[in-house]
């Protein structure tokens, strides 16, 4: 179960399976997600299925998501070659600390120097222009981290500095991907909790691929 650091306790959605969160027709529903009360950080190794299935959907047009929700897989090389691999998940507000910044705040300190690191990052949308810039430089200081962003959505693709920022993420060697249907599953198998006793399969949503289709061929512009 999650953690939250220095945080509120925030008040859990009405639906347990995130379908009174897709109904922003309604004034008062979207009034809500949109004034969600701010925390810090909130930690964990599984997120609840309603903040997977509102947050995580791909969706061109990202009204009230107003969280980045970043799950990650680490992957560590011990010097016999072996490798050993750890997950979790981390959230935040936008009026505080962001996702991003929160792993290489409190994770990436505890990696060891003389060690190799791969690390996934599965991201419910890009990064903004700060975090994107510190992503950069953490990369160029610490030799021994690969990374890898995957993300459902693209955050504001628009504007031009954030497509500059995403083209000087891939020039310090950042990977970046948009998530297909089975990246969606592969979170919904290990990030997201399940009834206990009971494993539910992933059920993608309608415009899935065709939301897809459309961020890959916005990133690929970008990044050409």
């Amino acid at each position: 179960m999650a953690q939250k650091e220095e945080a509120a306790e925030a008040s859990a959605p009405a639906s347990q399976n995130g379908e009174d969160l897709e109904d922003l027709d309604d004034p008062e529903k979207l009034k809500e997600l949109i004034e969600l009360p701010p925390f810090e950080i909130v930690t964990g190794e599984r997120l609840p299925v309603n903040y997977f299935k509102f947050q995580f959907r791909n969706v061109e047009y990202s009204s009230g998501r107003n969280k980045t929700f970043l799950c990650y897989v680490i992957e560590v090389q011990d010097k016999g070659g072996q490798v050993q691999a750890s997950r979790g998940y981390l959230e935040d507000e936008h009026a505080t600390a962001h996702a991003e910044e929160a792993f290489f705040n409190t994770i990436v300190p505890t990696f060891d120097p003389a060690l190799r690191y791969n690390v996934t990052w599965y991201v419910s949308s890009s990064p903004c222009v700060a975090c994107a810039d510190r992503i950069i430089k953490t990369l160029g200081k610490t030799k021994n981290l690969r990374l890898l962003i995957l993300v459902g959505r693209l955050f504001m693709w628009e504007e031009p500095e954030i497509q500059a920022a995403l083209r000087k993420l891939k020039e310090a060697g950042c990977r970046l991907r948009i998530m297909k249907s089975q990246d969606f599953e592969y979170i919904w198998k290990n990030f997201v909790e399940q009834e206990e006793g009971e494993s539910k399969a992933f059920e993608p949503w309608e415009d899935i691929q065709e939301n897809f289709l459309y961020y890959e061929e916005k990133l690929a512009d970008i990044l050409k």
